[in-house]
């Protein structure tokens, strides 16, 4: 049941990086030549660039991505808030694996949400994002609450 788990969790998160390039080539011709690149807390843009800045996003979380990868495949090199012993190997493995691959989800809809705001707002300055980036921070702390009681709970 774990391993089907970890698939859906592998697939979802590499279907969302790959989406995030094709949303991003699909769009890059309707950009006009100068795009927003970064907005201030009350979502107006501050800072402007060329339109290649497009491609940050998804070259930013396909760097993200594989450092992900390489710490779901070798534990542990991770920092575990708890000593690895061998009655709680697995159990902390197990989590951490499952943590990683929904911290990498949030990041991913957090990169999803940021880019289709800059392409929006570079087609109409009043546009609003979709989610408020507050959510998003929100749900990644609120995730790590509820990390650090099942690592809690299974030391």
């Amino acid at each position: 049941m774990e391993n089907i788990l970890l698939l859906i969790f592998d697939v979802l998160n590499f279907g969302l990086l790959v989406f995030l390039w094709w949303f991003s080539i699909k769009n890059y011709k309707a950009l006009p030549k100068t795009i927003p690149i970064h907005f201030d807390f009350d979502g107006k843009a501050d800072n402007f660039g060329n339109k290649k800045y497009f491609y940050l996003m998804p070259a930013v979380l396909t760097i993200i991505y594989f450092l992900f990868v390489f710490l779901v495949r070798s534990p542990e090199s991770s920092n575990f808030p708890v000593p690895i012993t061998e009655e709680n190997e697995n159990a902390q493995f197990l989590i951490m694996g499952i943590f990683i691959r929904w911290l990498f989800l949030l990041v991913a809809l957090i990169f999803l949400n940021s880019q289709d705001y800059m392409l929006r707002y570079s087609l109409n300055e009043n546009a609003k994002p979709r989610v408020a980036f507050s959510t998003l921070l929100f749900s990644i702390i609120g995730s790590l609450v509820v990390l650090f009681i099942f690592v809690g709970l299974f030391k």
